[in-house]
């Protein structure tokens, strides 16, 4: 409720890289930081606030906004990390299936619309159940340190690209 209320967001918002998450995670001690793997120009972290075990972020470390102000390189990157995701998750946990994407603006749905970043969102048979739907929350069966060291031990070093 923290994050959907704007209660843990900073004073000055997300706006600038000195609030911004996805700016600081990369900088913080391994297991707060939640990040799995690190690229040259991007990283992939763990969703603070996941829909499923598993739910991976890839952010540029460059606090950018739209996806058309990215590099080429920036994209790239970002593309190979998203299919590393896809294929860690795989061999971790089996998922039926992913949702991957981009909210581009508050509007949209982003939560942080001031810094990119593409979910790879592992979905099961049946993972929105009456729980989710009746309750209006979610149930992970793991804690996202045990879920970071999971996925991070199974991310291939260097990152395939």
């Amino acid at each position: 409720m923290a994050y959907l209320t704007g209660e843990d967001a900073p004073p000055g918002g997300y706006a600038k890289p000195s609030g911004c998450p996805f700016c600081l995670a990369p900088g913080l001690p391994e297991p707060e930081s939640l990040v799995v793997a690190r690229g040259e120009l991007v990283y992939a972290v763990l969703n603070l606030y996941p829909y499923n075990p598993g739910h991976l972020l890839i952010c540029p470390y460059r606090h950018v906004a739209d996806y058309t102000d990215i590099t080429e390189e920036e994209t790239a990157e970002l593309s190979a990390f998203t299919r590393t995701a896809m294929r860690v998750i795989r061999s971790v946990s089996s998922p039926h299936g992913f949702n991957l994407g981009m909210n581009q603006g508050a509007v949209a749905g982003a939560g942080i619309a001031a810094h990119l970043h593409q979910h790879v969102l592992p979905r099961w048979g049946g993972d929105a159940n009456f729980v989710t739907l009746i309750g209006r929350t979610k149930v992970l069966p793991q804690v996202l340190t045990d879920t970071r060291v999971m996925l991070a031990k199974a991310w291939p070093s260097p990152p395939a690209l």
